[in-house]
This record gives structure tokens, C-alpha cells and sequence, in this order.
């Protein structure tokens, strides 16, 4: 008999930890960040793609907390710039694929890829999508501003 309770209750959790990954995993973050250490665009300086016109590795040293999340930079400078503007450097869509969102989905970026128009970041899942995100931005742009609301709030 104990032996048949145990089965049952193991089954039983089993189940119910299936369904409560189903339940979150469609959940989407406000920021992408990495799965371990929480970092925001996988730890390269959000404020260097604006004053330097490049993706630049940011310092655990340099990091900043914000919308929960860790925000790496390559100087100080820019750690104190980003904490004045957070909303300026940040990229858009919680810095998810700009693409992906556009497509009313999400996706990792590759921080290399990346798009400063208009005054803000977008970052891309790879140069493949980057060059196709390039080629109509401002489509995509309405798009993905129409989808990313909704999105986070699944």
C-alpha cells in the first residue's frame, strides 16, 4: 500500500511541476537577461553602443541595478550615464530581438548585432536577421511597438 501512495504522490508531483512550467513558460520578462547572474544584453555596455558606435563588453566592476536587472559597462562614465537616463541607453523591447518582437514573439540577441536609429537600441538574434531587420525598419519598428506590450504582459 505504501509502496502504491508513493507512485501516486510522485506522479502527482510530477504533474503538477508540468503544469507549473507550462504556466511560466510563456512568460516574458521585461528584460532578457542571462540565466545565471541575471545580466542585461549579456553583459556588454548599453551606453557604448551610443557613444561608441560599438559593442563593447562591459566590468562586473562597473554594474548597475536596474528593472531587476544587472547592467554591465566598460567605464565608469558610462555606469554613471546610464543611472542619470536608464530609459535613454536602454534597448528597446527589454532587449529581446527587435525582429522577434516585430513578429510578435521574443528571442535572444546576439549583442553584436545592433541597430541605433532614431535615439534608441535595438539589438537582433544574428546578422541574418539584422540585415532583414535593416532592410525595413520602420516596419518593423510599428510592429513590434504594437506586440511588445502585450507580450510582457503574458
Amino acid at each position: 500500500m505504501l509502496n502504491l501512495n508513493y507512485r501516486i504522490s510522485a506522479r502527482c508531483f510530477l504533474l503538477a511541476g508540468a503544469m507549473c512550467m507550462s504556466l511560466f513558460a510563456n512568460a516574458v520578462e521585461p528584460v532578457n537577461t542571462t540565466f545565471f547572474g541575471n545580466v542585461a544584453i549579456k553583459g556588454y555596455d548599453p551606453v557604448a553602443y551610443f557613444t561608441m558606435d560599438k559593442a563593447v563588453k562591459g566590468k562586473k566592476s562597473h554594474a548597475f541595478q536596474w528593472r531587476g536587472a544587472s547592467w554591465h559597462f566598460s567605464m565608469q562614465e558610462h555606469l554613471e550615464m546610464f543611472a542619470e537616463e536608464p530609459e535613454k541607453y536602454a534597448p528597446q523591447y527589454g532587449g529581446y530581438c527587435a525582429y522577434a518582437v516585430a513578429e510578435n514573439d521574443t528571442a535572444n540577441i546576439d549583442p553584436t548585432e545592433f541597430t541605433v536609429y532614431d535615439g534608441k537600441l535595438y539589438l537582433n538574434y544574428n546578422h541574418k536577421i539584422n540585415k532583414k531587420w535593416l532592410a525595413d525598419k520602420d516596419g518593423y519598428i510599428r510592429e513590434a511597438d504594437k506586440h511588445w506590450p502585450g507580450l510582457v504582459d503574458k
